[in-house]
């Protein structure tokens, strides 16, 4: 194929299919339990070239894809991603923006990101342009069911064995409920990374207003910097408040499906870094968008979960905090694609030498996950 047809490529086939792949162990945050994550693949088809992109999300957003957003890109030129993008958003207006639509949008975005980097032979940090040629991450699991064997095991990983110099445990257990275990959890956290490694902890909104105040000031001597959803990410109002009164940096966005819900949160002046997930938020084309509005408040971001695939995005976006490496996502992105990054040394380093997106799909690898 000329070079003037792959430019010239048009879309004419996007396909989806759904995995659930088990947990490597129990796993719970403050709010929520589970033994499974699904993951959601598109491929979406072009000048002979094929673009892979994914959701973590319920494996509903499947019929989405395949349907209405699938005959919405259809015909679009593979390189106008804004346009397909549009269109996409047009055809949804009557199931909803926020939640499994907008996840559904965000896998067949990613997919167009990296068809258009295997039509150029570029990859898309490159298509996008490189502020940063390594990607800061951070350690992040330290599950509420976790016990003082498995807890010290990962956190010893990431800081040993991978040299992260940043992570983060869960707390806010059972809704709050047990304050102590989680303020024991937090002493323990700090006696294995050592006084040196960045200590982050998620309360997954499980806390009132001033309880997450009483907490943050009794794990103050524990040097706790980063304070994610200490109340809902809903209640724009106790983000703030509780930002006021703390002196770790409080987080949240990671359920931000538009521009809208990240507009509101910095205007409320509710976090201190907002946290964009470029599988919910409509894909590379809106992560771009909000990370640029927060730029506009003065406020870093920061990509939650999803490494793999935030990797070359985050890479382009000057006011980047880091990214987040989170256990679950890890251990399945290596398992499945080939051209997972290495988090050695503490940050990620979108391979140069592979177009798009750097990754494939292991078809074979996955088969025995697919449900659906």
């Amino acid at each position: 194929m000329s070079t003037f047809d792959r430019l010239d490529s048009r879309i004419d086939e996007v396909t989806a299919q759904a995995y659930e792949i088990p947990t490597d162990a129990p796993e719970a945050d403050g709010t929520f339990a589970w033994s499974s994550t699904t993951l959601v693949l598109v491929e979406a088809v072009a000048g002979g070239r094929r673009g892979i992109g994914y959701t973590y999300a319920a494996g509903a957003c499947r019929r989405l894809i395949t349907g209405p957003l699938a005959h919405a890109v259809s015909g679009h030129s593979a390189l106008d991603i804004s346009g397909a993008w549009a269109s996409m958003v047009r055809a949804i207006r009557n199931d909803g923006r926020p939640g499994l639509a907008s996840c559904a949008i965000s896998a067949v975005d990613t997919a167009l990101w990296d068809l258009k980097g295997k039509l150029l032979d570029i990859p898309v940090c490159r298509l996008l342009g490189v502020a940063h040629p390594e990607v800061p991450i951070y350690g992040s699991g330290g599950f509420t069911t976790y016990d003082e064997r498995e807890a010290r095991a990962q956190l010893e990983r990431w800081v040993e064995t991978w040299a992260i110099p940043r992570v983060k445990i869960k707390i806010g257990e059972s809704w709050g409920s047990d304050e102590r275990r989680d303020l024991d959890r937090i002493a323990f956290a700090r006696k294995v990374i050592g006084p040196d490694t960045e200590l982050y902890v998620d309360a997954n909104g499980g806390y009132r207003r001033k309880q997450a105040i009483r907490v943050a000031r009794a794990m103050a001597e524990h040097n706790v910097v980063w304070f994610e959803e200490p109340v809902s990410s809903d209640d724009l109002a106790g983000l703030r408040e509780v930002r006021d009164q703390v002196t770790a940096d409080v987080a949240a966005g990671e359920y931000g499906y538009d521009l809208a819900y990240f507009n509101r949160m910095l205007g409320a002046e509710a976090v201190d870094c907002l946290q964009i997930d470029v599988t919910r938020c409509g894909g590379i084309t809106d992560w771009l968008r909000a990370a640029a509005v927060a730029a506009a408040h003065n406020v870093d971001v920061s990509g939650h979960c999803a490494p793999n695939l935030h990797a070359h995005v985050a890479a382009a976006v000057p006011n980047l905090r880091h990214l987040e490496y989170f256990h679950d996502h890890h251990r399945i992105e290596h398992m499945l694609f080939d051209g997972a990054l290495s988090p050695d040394g503490g940050t990620l380093r979108p391979d140069r030498h592979r177009p798009g997106l750097g990754l494939e799909f292991k078809h074979r690898d996955a088969e025995q996950y697919r449900v659906g």
